[in-house]
């Protein structure tokens, strides 16, 4: 997901209109086996900020569902809050969807959605934001329950969230983003809201504010670790950093901490060596051209990176100002090759004479790590519809849909999302899917 939304981009998209073996029957307390399967069918669904309905405002998330033919983009389900068992009211300055992140909270076998809006007015409280389970089923979605925000959370709760089993424990857990600091609430989750221990994961004294996140696994224990986005205050001087904090049975731990200013950040190992690499982008870097770090995952952590950009040996096209590349970033193995391959989005690519068109790079993985000369331009022409303004590759997704070993790519863009089949040279425009209603940013 993308964390820093880019002016340009925000003006591109107001000015087009666009507002991460099963059973059928899941036992009871066995965690799903995907973490995007809302209705225990053994196929991925998919989940994205999706436009409003006529006549409502507040934010809406689509939801498209997987089959044993793919994902059925022809039936479509739309959340927000003003469907039956969702708590709140859709407002008008509300963002519902605005970050999505899923798992088996409660442990029933299906996978729930949590749905943050930021933005959401609570009595007096404005823009405390409010952060929602939506519950899976057999039949799908529905129903919800929120999480109750913590002394010091309030002000834009739910700007970010991220979940992942991080005590290690088989209970997935979540991470939520409010009042610029990052919280952890441990599973299990019940549909009455409570939840395990809740805490603030802080820099005690390091004068740290945070405003992104990524989940995935880094150092080979198993647990699912935590990257934070933030800015730290240094000699009184805001300093934008990323921090890794390792999974651990009572929560967790500080790691290593890198001065880099990234707007998206993705986990996946890219050479295939046990450990997680951490792909951060920085699509305002050097005036706008963007570039992309991968921080190496060891034993002990992050260590060691490798910076990428439009310059590098392989990388088609060029570097630009406003460019944006590495706007958004996704991982997963889209070849089937056992290697994490990385999609770089570069929403304001110029094309041609059509101006902030956009396209993505996909950086497969292989021994070494990721390199240009693996890499592949993924243009807006696949979508039929190319154009100036079409910010495509604004937000990406790699996860295996079509269930065939290979990560399929889904791709945002101002006029809607293609969903991009995985192969063996990284994706095919063959059988690709169109994405329905989609508005904003796809789930982590």
């Amino acid at each position: 997901m993308t964390r820093r939304t880019a002016a340009a981009l925000a003006a591109t998209l107001l000015a087009t209109g666009v507002t991460p073996l099963f059973l059928s029957a899941p036992a009871s307390a066995a965690v799903a086996r995907y973490s995007d399967d809302f209705n225990g069918d053994g196929h991925r669904d998919l989940a994205y900020g999706g436009h409003n309905d006529v006549d409502r405002t507040g934010g809406t998330v689509t939801v498209v569902y997987g089959t044993a033919t793919g994902p059925d983009t022809a039936h479509p389900q739309r959340l927000h809050q003003d469907s039956a068992g969702i708590p709140g009211t859709g407002e008008e300055d509300d963002q519902f969807g605005a970050s999505l992140a899923s798992a088996d909270l409660n442990k029933d076998g299906y996978a729930d959605l949590v749905v943050g809006n930021p933005t959401e007015h609570v009595g007096s409280q404005r823009y405390r934001g409010s952060v929602t389970i939506v519950w899976g089923s057999k039949s799908g979605l529905s129903g919800g329950t929120n999480v109750a925000p913590r002394t010091g959370s309030d002000g834009h709760f739910g700007a970010d969230v991220a979940t992942g089993d991080f005590t290690g424990d088989g209970s997935p857990d979540l991470a939520v983003i409010g009042g610029m600091e990052t919280w952890l609430y441990r599973g299990a989750f019940t549909r009455s809201g409570t939840t395990g221990t809740v805490s603030k994961i802080d820099k005690t004294g390091a004068g740290w504010y945070s405003y992104g996140l990524a989940a995935g696994k880094v150092n080979g224990d198993g647990k699912t670790d935590l990257v934070v986005l933030g800015e730290q205050f240094v000699n009184n001087t805001p300093v934008e950093r990323v921090w890794f904090l390792k999974g651990a049975a009572g929560g967790l731990t500080s790691g290593a901490s890198k001065t880099v200013a990234a707007g998206s950040a993705a986990i996946g190992d890219f050479d295939k060596d046990g450990y997680g690499d951490i792909a951060l982008g920085r699509p305002d870097s050097n005036d706008g051209m963007g570039s992309l770090v991968v921080w190496r995952g060891t034993a002990s952590g992050p260590s060691g990176s490798h910076t990428y950009n439009q310059a590098s040996s392989g990388v088609s096209g060029s570097r630009e100002r406003d460019d944006n590349f590495g706007y958004a970033v996704a991982a997963g193995d889209a070849d089937g090759d056992g290697y994490a391959d990385l999609a770089v989005g570069v929403p304001h690519e110029d094309v041609g004479s059509n101006e902030d068109q956009g396209g993505v790079h996909l950086f497969r993985g292989g021994p070494g790590g990721l390199t240009g000369t693996r890499s592949t331009w993924v243009a807006q022409t696949v979508t039929g519809a190319d154009g100036a303004y079409a910010a495509f590759g604004h937000t990406l997704r790699l996860r295996d849909l079509t269930k065939d070993g290979k990560a399929d790519l889904g791709v945002g863009a101002a006029g809607g999302g293609v969903l991009l089949r995985g192969a063996s040279g990284g994706t095919t425009t063959s059988g690709a899917f169109t994405l329905p209603e989609l508005g904003g940013s796809f789930q982590d």
